[in-house]
């Protein structure tokens, strides 16, 4: 552990940490609620610091500049990512569900449908539950989803568009046989 820390103390990233992250924090919570979403925002700054394979060329003043536009870019997607997916205080989640949605029966239907939703998209191609993980479950644009996986916003539209249309159509189809029974 000492080892490790030691080496982490004479790394260039520890360097640059030090001298730029009160900078760069400062600037980022003059723009962001909380301390922990600034830290947030700053560990995802110095991240693409590390992944930028030529900051340590740069100079110092134009490090520092690079490291405030990418923050300045990352607390905006971070506000992009609450406005589309705002956060609730648990007392107000609570206060929303009804006695009968808190019912075992109900508990356990819901986990039926899950399940069977989970089993529905397994058996889709892989290229169509990316799509679904990203745009649902990762709260992206067709147009970020493209450039994730190097196909247009038209294409992502058009296989999101097939995808939810075959799964209504399984719904449908397996609702219409389960009646006829």
């Amino acid at each position: 552990m000492w080892e490790q820390r030691m080496i982490f103390e004479e790394s260039p990233i520890a360097d640059l940490y030090e001298r730029f992250a009160p900078t760069v924090l400062k600037y980022i919570r003059r723009n962001v609620v909380t301390r922990e979403q600034a830290e947030d925002v700053l560990l995802d700054v110095f991240v693409a610091a590390l992944e930028k394979q030529d900051f340590a060329r740069l100079g110092e003043q134009q490090q520092l500049a690079w490291l405030r536009r990418v923050a300045h870019n990352k607390f905006i997607d971070t506000q992009r990512r609450a406005l589309r997916h705002p956060l609730l205080p648990l007392e107000m989640v609570e206060g929303m569900l009804t006695d009968d949605e808190l019912a075992p029966e109900q508990v356990v239907l819901r986990q039926e449908a899950h399940e069977l939703l989970k089993i529905r998209l397994a058996a889709l191609p892989v290229a169509q539950r990316e799509v679904l993980r990203l745009r649902f479950a990762g709260g992206l644009r067709c147009a970020e989803i493209g450039q994730r996986i190097n196909k247009s916003e038209g294409a992502v539209r058009i296989i999101l568009s097939r995808t939810l249309n075959l799964l209504r159509s399984i719904y449908t189809k397996n609702s219409e046989e389960a009646g006829n029974e």
